[in-house]
């Protein structure tokens, strides 16, 4: 690492720099001609070569692929050919999905021996859309834990403070994203994925409903996998991961999904329900309904991300929609059943991914938790009780091996919850959330493995199936850094230490709605993001103050 301050912005002005633009503007300026998607892509690659060596956010650079691309474009509009949606967008992907010519090792040394023969379906669409695909980004081992680190590809640090991760596990897509040295993303999210680094770096994220996209773009939960299947296949309306776009802006979030939610692409894959894609400009969010919490009954908040919350209501109120108080019914009885799906093996699959490589010693004390016997569970979680560790003790007891007959038991306690959750929206008539995204902001370096006990902001939605979005809201001030009084419990005395010195850092609002109803997230989400940017504190770019 460099040095621990935040990455500066390129000198030059916003009006000339392309690394400024959202996806959108790009798009528009390549499909008019003002700028050639050549130079574009030309001020990201330089972008990148200057941040990227502190970031260490994108770990497969693809220039030259990318400046074939890019020449292509703009001899199509030489040709006077009509230029698609994305034309000369820089995008970023994620590790683990396929791109043409490149691995999806998810961070592991034997995975990284297979090369995909041709892009995910996905990248594909992005590509197809006109994206020029810059390159890949960095995640943590098998993307299991709350940072960007690993024994493969190393460590990414925060723009915004060099001290701090990302978050994770897109937290390369969203470092790179913040930096300037990308203007799309596409990552994956089955517990917070997307939207815990979009919190951390300042950006906007997505995870749409459960199946509403495809999950061929991720070998490793397709039969392509073979013998290191990931313990978790559920597709389609099943599906606890789903991929989504992660941008600067709103508006480009939108746009990613017209491209990755087209109808037509979407009837090849026979997970996917052949739903019409809805629009986001059609919605008017003050004719809705909003629950708002801040504390979900299980870890509080920091005193900056509760402040975001209510801003965010205040926002939505003055748009003239109706914001009342929720409660989410019994959150860590849904945590339990997250995580017992996540291991309903024990955490063979996960050994068998890995193979002899090294282990992260953050995804080792996990492993350690999938892994006990189940005759040791619980005298290992009364222990940990008596000695303060109250929340190991419940992540000890929620997971392990189940029979078949177990298996089939937590998904009907799945839809028992999802049904319960629906009918307390329902007695209220709500048509959407907004609360936390994440119970403190961008953790310091080497925190992650005791943050995934915080995760059920995020996470409960990957259990639900609902679409859920990250909006950039504000910066912690100084007076706001942690009310937290460390006690005995480890994950309690992380937090505290995490949200001391976070004055700065970046902190989003998260907006949920029904199934399906994406375009109602994404109509909030743009309402947020107007109301935000016009406070002096909004996350523009990684500058500390």
């Amino acid at each position: 690492m460099l040095d621990s301050g935040p990455v500066k912005p390129s000198s030059r002005s916003r009006a000339e720099d392309p690394t400024q633009w959202g996806a959108a503007e790009i798009a528009r300026a390549v499909q008019r001609g003002e700028v050639s998607a050549t130079e574009v892509l030309e001020a990201y690659l330089a972008r990148v070569e200057q941040v990227n060596p502190t970031l260490n956010a994108v770990v497969v650079l693809l220039d030259d692929q990318a400046r074939a691309a890019a020449r292509a474009i703009d001899t199509a509009r030489q040709r006077g050919e009509r230029l698609g949606p994305l034309a000369g967008v820089p995008l970023t992907i994620k590790e683990c999905l396929d791109v043409a010519g490149t691995a999806s090792s998810l961070g592991v040394p034997r995975l990284a021996r297979r090369i995909a023969k041709h892009d995910g379906p996905l990248v594909g669409r992005l590509r197809a859309a006109g994206a020029v695909v810059v390159g890949k980004t960095n995640l943590p081992q098998l993307a299991m834990y709350l940072e960007t680190d690993g024994p493969m590809f190393g460590r990414t640090n925060n723009p915004w403070n060099l001290d701090r991760s990302p978050g994770g596990s897109s937290g390369g897509e969203a470092a790179i994203l913040a930096a300037g040295g990308s203007a799309l993303g596409l990552g994956t999210d089955a517990g917070g994925s997307i939207r815990h680094p979009a919190h951390c770096c300042g950006i906007h994220g997505l995870k749409p409903t459960s199946g509403r996209l495809t999950q061929a773009d991720l070998p490793v939960t397709t039969t392509r996998a073979g013998e290191v299947l990931m313990p978790v296949n559920l597709a389609g309306l099943h599906a606890i991961l789903q991929c989504g776009p992660m941008a600067r802006r709103v508006a480009d979030l939108k746009l990613a999904m017209d491209v990755l939610a087209d109808d037509e692409a979407n009837s090849t894959d026979p997970t996917v329900p052949p739903l019409r894609w809805p629009n986001a400009d059609r919605v008017d969010v003050g004719r809705l309904r909003f629950g708002m919490y801040v504390f979900d009954g299980d870890f509080p908040v920091a005193p900056a991300i509760e402040r975001a919350v209510e801003q965010a209501a205040d926002a939505l109120r003055n748009a003239g929609a109706e914001v009342e108080p929720f409660e989410p019914p019994d959150v860590p009885r849904a945590m339990r059943i997250f995580r017992s799906l996540l291991f309903p093996d024990g955490g063979q699959a996960f050994k068998r991914m890995l193979g002899d490589a090294r282990l992260d010693p953050r995804l080792k004390q996990l492993m350690q938790g999938a892994t006990l016997h189940n005759l040791l569970r619980p005298p290992t979680a009364w222990l940990l009780k008596m000695i303060g560790q109250t929340r190991a003790a419940a992540g000890v007891q929620s997971m392990g091996k189940l029979s078949a007959d177990e298996y089939r038991r937590r998904i009907a306690e799945r839809a028992e919850y999802c049904a319960k959750f629906l009918d307390a929206m329902n007695r209220q008539r709500l048509d959407g959330l907004i609360c936390p995204p994440h119970a403190v902001p961008a953790p310091t370096h080497g925190s992650g493995a005791y943050l995934g006990l915080l995760a059920g902001y995020t996470a409960l939605y990957n259990l639900l199936g609902m679409p859920a979005g990250v909006v950039a809201a504000t910066r912690i001030r100084k007076d706001e850094q942690t009310r937290r009084l460390p006690g005995r419990d480890q994950a309690e005395r992380v937090a505290h230490e995490v949200e001391s010195g976070s004055t700065g850092l970046p902190v989003g609002v998260q907006v949920v709605a029904r199934h399906w109803r994406e375009d109602v997230v994404l109509a909030a989400m743009a309402v947020l993001e107007a109301e935000f940017e016009r406070q002096p504190d909004y996350p523009q770019a990684p500058v500390m103050p």
